[in-house]
């Protein structure tokens, strides 16, 4: 068995045979895909993993040599650490550092816990806005809150994307996002 031990970035995205995104896997899961033949790797991350007769690169990417068929979920879940990811971990009415979710018409009144009236917000404009709707206290939202779409939050969630998996997430590459 090879050693393996967490690496930096230690995910692995995994693709369909058809090179569609699938998920996240640990790189020791994604080695016994690779050393079962179930996977071929796609692309190397840093490092290699030793075992006493092989020496394998760890996978970054890796493709299924079979299809998989797999029902996705049409929305991506609603959870705190989502809301603050997709708000940027900043404050919804002051672009301050967030430290909690508001519902930006009070649930008291009717309001839904839905991606389209949660986002994120700061204790000081939580507290202040209280049990009213920001235009009744003249606020304005400075984004209009919606459920995220797209590859990446189907298959990643929350997390953090990898910069080698851009081209399969249909990510925004790291030289186009850095100009």
């Amino acid at each position: 068995m090879p050693d393996i031990r967490p690496t930096v970035g230690s995910g692995v995205l995994v693709l369909n045979a058809t090179y569609e995104p699938l998920c996240v896997v640990s790189v020791r899961r994604a080695a016994i895909l690779v050393l079962s033949a179930k996977a071929v790797c796609v692309a190397d991350g840093e490092g290699f993993l030793h075992s006493v007769r092989h020496e394998l690169p760890v996978p970054s990417v890796v493709r299924l040599t079979r299809y998989v068929r797999v029902p996705f979920r049409a929305t991506v879940g609603l959870s705190r650490r989502a809301i603050f990811a997709r708000d940027g971990w900043r404050c919804a009415y002051c672009k301050g550092p967030a430290e909690t979710i508001d519902h930006v018409f009070p649930r008291s009144r009717g309001g839904r816990h839905a991606w389209e009236n949660v986002v994120a917000a700061c204790a000081k404009c939580n507290h202040s806005k209280g049990d009213k709707t920001p235009a009744e206290l003249g606020w304005r939202l400075l984004t209009k809150p919606a459920a995220p779409k797209g590859t990446a939050w189907r298959v990643l969630g929350h997390r953090a994307p990898d910069p080698r998996w851009a081209s399969w997430l249909d990510l925004p590459s790291p030289e186009v996002a850095a100009a």
